[in-house]
């Protein structure tokens, strides 16, 4: 399992270490992940998600799973939060369609 978010693509960086003395040695910078439980208006349905800190406050922001994936670019999303946005905007159209 890499070390990303699943919904913002926030992955780890590298950088230095700087010390009083101005050595620099090559550090990691790992986002904050957590283990989320996200539920899904349109589906009905709950999914589990490793998602960053970030990207739970701007879930809830936007007002959830749904409105999230709408306005999330597809580069940034993994495959599975890809195929949940595909199926979140088909069982909208059906609903608009019926």
């Amino acid at each position: 399992m890499s070390r990303s978010c699943e919904l913002t693509g926030k992955a780890v960086q590298s950088g230095n270490n700087v010390s009083h003395a101005n050595n620099r040695t090559r550090r990691r910078f790992l986002p904050n992940l957590c283990n989320v439980t996200l539920i899904s208006d349109a589906l009905g349905q709950r999914y589990r998600l490793r998602i960053s800190a970030n990207a739970l406050r701007t879930v809830e922001h936007r007002g959830g799973l749904d409105a999230f994936l709408a306005k999330a670019k597809d580069g940034e999303l993994s495959m599975r939060a890809r195929l949940l946005k595909r199926q979140i905007a088909k069982k909208i159209e059906e609903k608009a369609a019926a």
